[in-house]
């Protein structure tokens, strides 16, 4: 989209290269051909630039004999091919995601600069598929001061520990029969939050009070389990009975935060030492407490 009509405009620049008005209207000229484009520029070898900013709405005066030589575009390896689109940056004139793209200018024997268009993030098209997190284990380091200060604590029962026995079947109801495809358990502070399908974008938040009451459960209607979850429903229960054993199993290494989203089919783990953990929920159940705590 972007390389054939930049260096058709470079061969024009080259005819006026180092005069500024007239570098001006031969980007003013092409600029409805270089496509979603928010600026043009001209600069030379040493980053210079020597022609003032062209844009959707004319022209910006400020930029000429601006040094660009610094910026993250400039620093790029430039391909053999002339042509170069930088990785995305944050911009200096609106702290926004953009990027940019170089056309080198070259005469018969040497290259004099570059012609340059930068691009907001925003006015791209979107060409690449949506983002999907990594199936693979990833572990996190958390904050140092925790870390530090991690055999100095104990785990304190709280009011979810002391109910799990009713706590644990109302969530394995929620995540299985009611809708609820994502859940973050609050071990200490005995609170969970949810996520439901019929309502994504609201998460909503119970406390300790309502998990031990299961007419919680009759808020939610009833929905039928996804056919497209990762984690198959007869799982939940063993991934809830896990996490309750990493969280009772030892007095200074005990689990603070948990969560799962039947979707992407991950758990993840925050213990009291502040370290986060991020897996499929295939390798969570292979793992028992003595993987954790080097203990059974």
């Amino acid at each position: 989209m972007l390389h054939e009509p930049m260096a058709m405009l470079a061969e024009q620049c080259l005819h006026s290269w180092g005069n500024r008005e007239r570098l001006n209207q031969a980007m003013r000229s092409a600029y409805a051909n270089i496509p979603h484009c928010d600026f043009l520029y001209c600069i030379d070898h040493a980053g210079i630039q020597i022609s003032d900013n062209i844009g959707r709405d004319g022209c910006n005066l400020t930029h000429f004999g601006r040094d660009r030589s610094q910026r993250p575009y400039m620093k790029e390896a430039m391909p053999p091919w002339g042509f170069l689109l930088s990785d995305a940056y944050i911009s200096l004139r609106d702290n926004r995601p953009s990027l940019t793209a170089l056309q080198v200018v070259r005469d018969e024997v040497k290259t004099v600069g570059y012609l340059g268009a930068d691009f907001d993030l925003r006015n791209l098209p979107v060409t690449s598929g949506l983002y999907d997190e990594p199936g693979y284990w990833r572990q996190l380091k958390g904050d140092q001061a925790i870390r530090n200060t991690v055999f100095m604590q104990s785990r304190v029962e709280s009011a979810m520990d002391r109910n799990f026995d009713l706590t644990l079947p109302i969530l394995e109801e929620l995540l299985t029969e009611r809708g609820v495809f994502q859940c973050m358990l609050h071990f200490s502070s005995s609170r969970v939050t949810i996520w439901t399908n019929d309502d994504p974008y609201r998460y909503r938040l119970l406390e300790q009070e309502a998990l031990t009451d299961p007419d919680i459960c009759l808020i939610f209607p009833r929905r039928p389990y996804p056919s497209d979850a990762e984690i198959p429903k007869d799982e939940i229960k063993k991934i809830l009975a896990t996490m309750r054993s990493l969280r009772m199993s030892d007095p200074t290494f005990y689990l603070r935060t948990a969560s799962i989203n039947i979707y992407n089919g991950t758990i993840s783990l925050t213990f009291s030492c502040d370290g986060s953990h991020y897996m499929p929920y295939v390798e969570f159940l292979m793992k028992g407490s003595s993987f954790w705590f080097g203990s059974s």
